[in-house]
């Protein structure tokens, strides 16, 4: 491994999820920062507060899209510079780690759930899908987005190992990534987890609106 290049690819990939698109997008679009409402939280969920879908479906794609492209970057390209699913893993953690401490915002970001599903994705579209899913339903069910992220960060990583040997080989390194994502998230989510013990948290589809 030239340890050059991956050591470039990391801090390029940390850059891109640096970008906070949930501010960047309200205020090309003309809304309230999504930092001054609601959860405060610079994320998809957040900005559909906003009352502007179009602006939330916007960031989660582009959150989405800052995880997702490093790691396929490395993945199809990277073999020709000596990169491997080590430099996969740094790329994605990188990624996610821009996006809950990005540096172009003073290091006060979001909670990373697009950003991870995104790495997920780049890693395996089977286990991005597997994971997405799980969000899906549990979204659904409970109306809770923040608990959908919390199951859905616990079992993003059993999925991985149990799709060993059928879907994919297990990588060590990638595995770590994803065990370190998850713990994040489910971090960012304390105050999240606290609300539903005491059944206070938000549901999809509450009546919390953006100032004017």
């Amino acid at each position: 491994m030239d340890y050059a290049y991956s050591i470039g690819a990391t801090l390029l990939a940390y850059l891109l999820g640096s970008l906070s698109f949930a501010v960047i997008v309200s205020r090309v679009m003309g809304l309230s920062d999504p930092r001054s409402y609601g959860s405060k939280n610079p994320g998809a969920t957040n900005v559909l507060r906003s009352g502007s879908k179009a602006a939330a479906a916007i960031t989660l794609l582009l959150d989405g899209l800052k995880g997702w492209l490093p790691v396929v970057l490395v993945k199809w390209f990277g073999g020709d510079y000596g990169l491997g699913e080590g430099t996969m893993a740094a790329v994605g953690l990188a990624a996610f780690l821009g996006h809950l401490y990005p540096v172009f915002f003073q290091f006060k970001g979001g909670k990373g759930v697009a950003t991870a599903a995104g790495v997920l994705l780049g890693v395996s579209w089977v286990l991005g899908l597997a994971t997405l899913a799980t969000w899906v339903i549990v979204a659904f069910f409970s109306r809770y987005s923040s608990l959908a992220s919390l199951v859905a960060a616990v079992f993003a990583p059993l999925y991985y190992l149990f799709g060993d040997r059928a879907a994919w080989y297990v990588d060590k390194s990638l595995l770590a990534a994803m065990v370190v994502i998850s713990a994040l998230l489910i971090y960012r989510h304390r105050e999240n987890i606290n609300k539903l013990i005491k059944g206070t948290e938000s549901r999809l589809g509450g009546s919390k609106t953006a100032p004017k």
